[in-house]
């Protein structure tokens, strides 16, 4: 074997994950643990400012704002919060501002998951502020958003490479979310959807046993019930069924509606001609002002969803308290301050459910439905159209309800809504903030076409390969002769059996500097870098992007190592031809339908 040949750049097997991935996930636990200490700090100091705001103690009692006496002073409470955010958003980081998801996103995608260490005290900080001065948001975006802070700053302390870095954010995300509602499913599918944007073991793994950490951090302080404890639902029959599937169009309807207000409140709160700083201020007017009238509005808020759907609420106050819930919450939100969407969306999405359900039951009361059913499938299917995180959404709602015979219509609900926000909706609530700053957000997760492909079912064949005992001279004037192979840009160079032994260039071969009589082994000048016959076109392309070359041989795995085709980057390109013809085809059958 040549000298060439013997240091050659061989791709390696491919392996599903390595024991850097067991190591990630050793990390992935210990942010898990972190981060459910952090959710739980989190609801107490959101606990501690709305005893000190609303009731004017020092107290880490778990209260709401509703049974405070302030009078109309409590329309100034909600403002004082906004200005404290405001201040600490100019001053500290403007990250802050939003429910945080996106945020977290566009670092994902942009940034190598590198998020701010500052960020993991001043996003709790302000959403508690936020939050226990009135604020009608729940915990959990910004203890998902901080999870996923987390994450990032670990991973940039121990200097881990990108991919590793967002498998760390989305574990310490999932971690938050996981540690809120003890949902560890759904919060990772949560992350998978949202946050990671892919379906790999190698971050399914860490941000699975980060979600299972985080879930048992929370029953050593929370128990483990459900966070929302119901009566036990019926299981519905087939028209039943088909019922829900329609509530939860309608519902992906109302998705959209509640999308598209949100953004224009915001950027209505953009044409002001005012510092983003005093945003919050004017935001919190309307939470204020709503407030006065109708206190659940305010705070968390998770005893509504409880509520709502378990029936103990007249249709009137659902009414009542979801459409002040929406006007308080799209103001606060539109206005740039810190807190989630997710509470919000069930509440609001929960109510619409149960109005809906109601109507369906009091028209056709032979079809089934239950109006608590129809609560469950709104709350679920107005985050499903809203987020797009479809199957997050569907789980979510079975893990915090417990409620296994609500599976099948939560399935078919969410489904609806998702269908109905895609075609009515280009961008979801969580992307739309990135699309206009032209930031492309992936909507697919399919497997990559590259991958599907062999190297030896695309490699270009017959092989011109060079002899190693050809001169330089003989080679030459091949090249001039414009036979065929002549025009090639890169040769193999094999021995007397075949065997590769290494690989020139045209450039090789036309170089003034090596002498005519000089002979092909004699002037290969680097290791040679080909790829196996049994390579996928994803290593093929990987390999070539990291050598910096433009072809690469194929060879057999069986010694001796004889060259079967070459691969060009032309070559990786038209491999992509038999997909889009399939997509052309289909979509011409579509269109003669």
């Amino acid at each position: 074997m040549s000298p060439a040949l013997a240091a050659a750049h061989i791709t390696s097997p491919s392996t599903v994950i390595g024991a850097r991935v067991a190591f990630i996930a050793g990390i992935a636990v210990g942010v898990a643990i972190l981060a459910g200490i952090v959710a739980q700090a989190l609801t107490r100091l959101v606990a501690l400012v709305t005893n000190l705001a609303f009731y004017g103690r020092l107290s880490f009692e778990n209260v709401s704002p509703w049974g405070n006496q302030l009078g109309l002073g409590v329309v100034v409470v909600p403002m004082v919060g906004g200005l404290l955010v405001g201040l600490m958003a100019r001053f500290g980081s403007q990250a802050i501002r939003g429910h945080g998801i996106p945020e977290a996103m566009e670092q994902v995608l942009h940034n190598d998951s590198r998020i701010p260490a500052r960020m993991t005290f001043l996003k709790p900080l302000s959403a508690a502020i936020a939050i226990g001065t009135g604020g009608p948001f729940g915990a959990e975006g910004p203890i998902i958003a901080t999870g996923g802070a987390l994450g990032s700053l670990i991973g940039q302390i121990l200097a881990t490479t990108a991919d590793e870095r967002k498998t760390l954010l989305g574990a310490g995300a999932a971690a938050g979310m996981a540690a809120t509602f003890g949902s560890p499913v759904s919060a990772v599918i949560l992350a998978i959807e949202l946050l990671v944007f892919e379906y790999r073991p190698r971050s399914l793994i860490p941000i699975a046993l980060a979600a299972a950490t985080a879930t048992s951090v929370r029953t050593v302080f929370a128990g483990t019930a459900p966070a929302f404890a119901i009566p036990a639902l019926v299981a519905p029959g087939a028209p039943a069924v088909g019922g829900y599937v329609l509530i939860g169009a309608v519902i992906g309807i109302c998705s959209v509606g509640v999308t598209r207000a949100i953004y224009a409140i915001e950027d209505a709160f953009s044409k002001l001609p005012l510092h983003w700083m005093w945003w919050p201020i004017l935001g919190a007017v309307p939470v204020g002002v709503i407030g006065y009238f109708a206190p659940r509005t305010m705070g968390v808020g998770y005893e509504n969803i409880e509520q709502i759907v378990g029936g103990d609420l007249a249709l009137r106050q659902v009414a009542f308290l979801c459409g002040l819930k929406f006007l308080s919450w799209s103001f606060a939100l539109g206005s740039g301050t810190s807190g989630g969407t997710l509470a919000p969306l069930l509440t609001i999405g929960g109510g619409l459910g149960a109005l809906f359900g109601a109507v369906a039951a009091g028209l056709v009361p032979v079809v089934g439905i239950d109006p608590r059913m129809a609560a469950l499938v709104g709350m679920a299917a107005l985050f499903a159209g809203a987020s797009r995180a479809m199957l997050a959404s569907v789980v979510f709602a079975f893990e915090t309800t417990r409620q296994d015979n609500a599976l099948l219509p939560l399935l078919g609900g969410c489904a609806a809504a998702f269908l109905v926000s895609c075609l009515l909706m280009r961008n979801s609530i969580m992307t739309e903030k990135m699309a206009r700053k032209g930031v492309p957000v992936p909507s697919e997760y399919a497997a990559d076409f590259l991958e599907q492909l062999l190297a030896k079912k695309v490699a270009s064949s017959p092989v011109f390969s060079l002899a190693a005992h050809r001169t330089v001279a003989d080679v030459r004037d091949w090249l001039a002769s414009g036979e065929p192979g002549s025009r090639h840009q890169g040769f193999p160079v094999v021995g007397e059996e075949g065997e590769l032994i290494g690989v020139l260039t045209l450039r090789d071969l036309l170089d003034t500097r090596h002498a005519p009589e000089a002979k092909m082994s004699e002037i290969i000048h680097r290791a040679a870098v080909f790829v196996y016959e049994d390579a996928t076109l994803r290593q093929v392309a990987d390999r070539m992007t990291t050598e910096r070359i433009g072809r690469v041989p194929v060879v057999t795995r069986v010694p001796p190592i004889r060259p079967i085709g070459m691969i060009s980057r032309s070559d990786l390109l038209h491999a992509h031809q038999k997909r889009l013809a399939g997509a052309t085809r289909a979509e011409k059958t579509f269109r003669v339908r």
